[in-house]
């Protein structure tokens, strides 16, 4: 199979694909003319590293992942650690979203949003890290 093919296949761009290539993340054989030709193990690959990136893995946690998905003799206590991990990062993140929307929404509400100048939005800005 071609990039083009593979790319429509698994979902991953070709654009993506060639850098998973650039990372050694998957490694497609070269035809004599220096085309890539992916088998059907690079398609799963790129459908897997698709749907890991799809949750938001990094591409380090991606690569350990795909090591693992290799791995028939892996633990699937390790595979589940590293999902936890990411869980956990998700988590951090979602609750310092909430903090800057429970902040924003105060301000929001504070100003008048009028014709006058005085504005607590800006004042905020202004007044910087607290």
């Amino acid at each position: 199979m071609n990039i083009s093919e593979v790319a429509g296949r698994t979902g991953v761009p070709a654009k993506t694909i060639r850098y998973y290539e650039e990372i050694d993340l998957i490694t497609p054989a070269r035809d004599p003319n220096g085309y890539r030709s992916f088998s059907e193990s690079d398609m799963h690959k790129l459908t897997f590293l698709g749907r890991a990136r799809t949750l938001g893995f990094s591409i380090a946690d991606c690569r350990k992942l795909l090591a693992l998905w290799e791995d028939r003799s892996r633990a699937s206590g390790d595979v589940r650690a590293l999902a936890q991990e990411h869980l956990a990062e998700i988590e951090r993140k979602i609750a310092d979203l909430q903090a800057m929307r429970d902040t924003l929404q105060g301000l929001v509400t504070a100003c008048h949003g009028d014709d006058r100048p005085d504005c607590p939005i800006l004042a905020d800005l202004a007044r910087g890290p607290s």
